[in-house]
């Protein structure tokens, strides 16, 4: 696969990483304005790096756009006419639709909006894909792509949004948790390098079970809750204390953000 990525910023070079890391192409093009930064990348074989988007999407058949949302529209317009017939369009802009892109590039043209996250670096991404009408054709080419670097499901276009704060914010979410935890075993006597270890290791632990399993988390939790047992008294504690309110509350403020900053 011949594949561009216009714009190397920090989800671009995740995308790149996982990419270069799986052997996913024949051919990658890398772009950002200031390119001496990302300059080393053309030391892997069959990667080329450019400020030109031109000439990225002239050498590619396939263009994953991972710029900023106030950017998007310039780039559309600046390479519309480089478009062909073969072009699958792969935005993972956040908020930016998908008519708002066939406004600019046409309807005929395949078109799949992605939202994976920066796990993706090391394959081990959440990607949500939704596309157009005529993108449908090609979504499996996207669902190939994202599968190489992590897990892909396809969605409605109206949940995106969501998809966005669970799967790309909630790393984020995810790693404040991990950082709880470690502070908290630093005051139960680990040092920081065990400490974060131990809330690493586990956190990838409790999650492969679910993985593997198919199980609800109760059910799993169920297995190392004892009555009057020490694991009870810390989840009680933890919920008087508004641990799974806290999260909620904070999904849906991340929401209502989102949904300020989308584009029609």
């Amino acid at each position: 696969m011949k594949i561009a990525i216009i714009g190397a910023g920090n989800l671009g070079l995740s995308i790149a990483k996982g990419l270069i890391v799986t052997n996913a192409f024949t051919t990658l093009y890398l772009t950002k304005r200031k390119t001496e930064d990302i300059q080393d990348y053309e030391e892997y074989a069959k990667v080329k790096v450019t400020s030109d988007n031109r000439e990225a999407v002239q050498n590619s058949d396939i263009l994953i756009f991972a710029v900023q949302p106030t950017q998007m529209e310039r780039i559309l317009e600046e390479i519309k006419d480089e478009l062909h017939e073969k072009h699958v369009l792969i935005s993972t802009i956040t908020g930016f639709k998908i008519a708002a892109i066939e406004a600019i590039v046409g309807e005929q043209r395949f078109i799949v909006r992605s939202m994976p996250n920066t796990a993706i670096a090391v394959g081990k991404s959440m990607t949500c894909l939704c596309s157009n009408e005529n993108g449908k054709k090609r979504i499996a080419i996207a669902e190939a792509i994202f599968n190489r670097l992590g897990t892909s499901i396809i969605i409605a276009e109206n949940k995106m949004q969501a998809a966005t704060v669970i799967c790309a914010s909630g790393v984020a979410f995810w790693m404040r948790l991990i950082r709880a935890t470690t502070q908290g075993a630093v005051q139960l006597g680990f040092d920081a390098k065990d400490a974060q270890q131990l809330a690493m290791q586990t956190c990838l632990g409790a999650s492969s079970l679910l993985i593997e399993s198919g199980k609800h988390p109760e059910e799993e939790i169920d297995k190392v809750t004892t009555p009057r047992g020490c694991t009870i008294e810390g989840l009680n504690e933890m919920e008087h204390n508004g641990l799974s309110s806290s999260l909620i509350k904070g999904i849906q403020a991340s929401f209502k953000k989102i949904n300020t900053i989308t584009t029609d």
